[in-house]
C-alpha cells in the first residue's frame, strides 16, 4: 500500500511539472504585442469618431497591436462638407463616443492646447488629427520629437498632415504636408513625370489640392520596400480625395506609391483658378526621422475610404513598420486589382 501511495504521489508530482512546463511554453511562445495609440478629437473631417474605430479595429485584427485611444483635451467634430449626407452633424461623435472618459465638444475649432502625453508608452502612435488642430504646448512637442528621434514610431492619415504646418519638426517627420499654412517656403512640390523622374519643383503656388472623390489607380514606386514587397504594381482604390500640391522639407523620405493627378479629373470644382497638377504624385511615403520611421498615408477621406481593401492593407503593414522597421504580414488574397476595387464593409 505504501508503495501504491509513493508511486501515485510521484505520478501526481510528474503531471503536474509537465503542466508547468506547457503553461510556460506557451506563455513563451505567445509574442507580445505592439503597443499603438490612435490621437484624435479635432479634424476637419466630421467623420473622425468613426474612422478612429475603425482604425483601431483594422490593427487589432492584425492580432499584433493593442490599440488605445487618446482624444485631445479640446474637441472640435469639423466640417460636414455635403450637405446631402443622410446622417446627422453629431452622429458619430455620439455613436462612437469613447466611454470612459468626458470630453467638451467646441463649435469652432479650438486654437490653444494642453495636450501632453507620455509617449515612450507606445511603440507606435497613430494621428487621426486635421486641420486646424492646435498646436501642442512646447514641452509636448519637444517630448514628441525625442520620442521619434529616439526610435518611435509615427502614422499619418489623411487630413493629419494639414496639421501644424508652423511645426518645423513635425514638416520633417510628415516629409510633405497640405494646407496649415505651408507654402513654397515650405518646400517644393514633389512627384514623378510621366518619365518617370522624380521631380522637387519650387515654383511658387498653393500648398494642398483635391478634386472631387472619385476611384484613382494607385502605382506602386518602392516595391521592395517592406510595406510595398508584394503588392500589385497597380491597385485601384475606392473613392476618396486624391491629395495633390503637398509641400515639405522631404528629407530621408521614400514615395511608395503615386497616383496620377489629372488636370481635369483633379481640378476642384470649389477653386476655377486652380486645376489638376497633370503629374504623378505621392499618396503613400515612409520616413526617417532620426531613429525613428513615419508612414504617411494621404487615403482615408471618409468611412467607405476607408473601407477599402488597399487602405486597411497599407494601414496595418506601414503602422508595423512605424513601430518595428519590418513587416511580418502577408498580402491578402482580395487586395484590390488595376482594374477592380475592393472594400469590406464594416461594422
Amino acid at each position: 500500500m505504501k508503495k501504491l501511495m509513493a508511486i501515485t504521489m510521484l505520478c501526481l508530482i510528474l503531471i503536474s511539472c509537465g503542466e508547468k512546463k506547457k503553461e510556460v511554453a506557451q506563455h513563451m511562445s505567445s509574442p507580445v504585442k505592439l503597443k499603438a495609440l490612435i490621437i484624435d478629437g479635432q479634424n476637419n473631417h466630421y467623420v473622425w469618431p468613426k474612422t478612429t474605430m475603425m482604425m483601431k479595429d483594422y490593427l487589432e485584427q492584425t492580432d499584433l497591436f493593442t490599440v488605445d485611444i487618446e482624444r485631445m483635451d479640446s474637441v472640435w467634430l469639423g466640417i460636414k462638407y455635403n450637405k446631402t449626407r443622410p446622417e446627422a452633424y453629431e452622429s458619430f461623435i455620439e455613436t462612437y463616443p469613447l466611454k470612459d472618459k468626458t470630453y467638451q465638444v467646441s463649435n469652432s475649432p479650438i486654437k490653444t492646447s494642453d495636450f501632453t502625453l507620455n509617449f515612450s508608452d507606445y511603440d507606435v502612435i497613430i494621428s487621426n488629427l486635421g486641420s486646424d488642430s492646435p498646436l501642442w504646448p512646447v514641452k509636448t512637442r519637444e517630448a514628441f520629437e525625442s520620442y521619434m528621434k529616439n526610435g518611435g514610431g509615427l502614422v499619418v492619415i489623411h487630413a493629419a498632415d494639414n496639421a501644424w504646418g508652423d511645426w518645423e519638426e513635425y514638416n520633417k517627420m510628415i516629409g510633405l504636408g497640405a494646407w496649415g499654412g505651408r507654402n513654397e517656403k515650405s518646400g517644393p512640390y514633389v512627384y514623378y513625370n510621366n518619365e518617370g523622374e522624380l521631380i522637387k519643383d519650387t515654383l511658387a503656388g498653393v500648398c494642398g489640392s483635391h478634386g472631387p472623390e472619385y476611384e484613382f489607380q494607385l502605382t506602386t514606386r518602392a516595391p521592395e520596400h517592406p510595406i510595398m514587397k508584394g503588392i500589385p504594381e497597380k491597385w485601384l482604390h475606392t473613392p476618396d480625395e486624391m491629395y495633390e500640391r503637398m509641400r515639405g522639407p522631404f528629407e530621408n523620405a521614400t514615395i511608395l506609391a503615386t497616383a496620377y493627378a489629372d488636370v481635369e479629373k483633379n481640378a476642384p470644382p470649389w477653386d476655377p483658378n486652380v486645376t489638376g497638377l497633370g503629374q504623378h504624385v505621392p499618396q503613400l511615403m515612409a520616413i526617417n526621422y532620426g531613429e525613428g520611421r513615419v508612414f504617411h498615408s494621404t487615403l482615408g477621406h471618409f468611412d467607405y475610404s476607408m473601407q477599402c481593401v488597399g487602405f486597411i492593407t497599407t494601414l496595418q503593414r506601414g503602422t508595423e513598420w512605424a513601430a518595428t522597421g519590418k513587416v511580418t504580414q502577408k498580402v491578402p488574397v482580395d487586395f484590390p486589382s488595376a482594374d477592380a476595387s475592393n472594400s469590406r464593409p464594416w461594422k
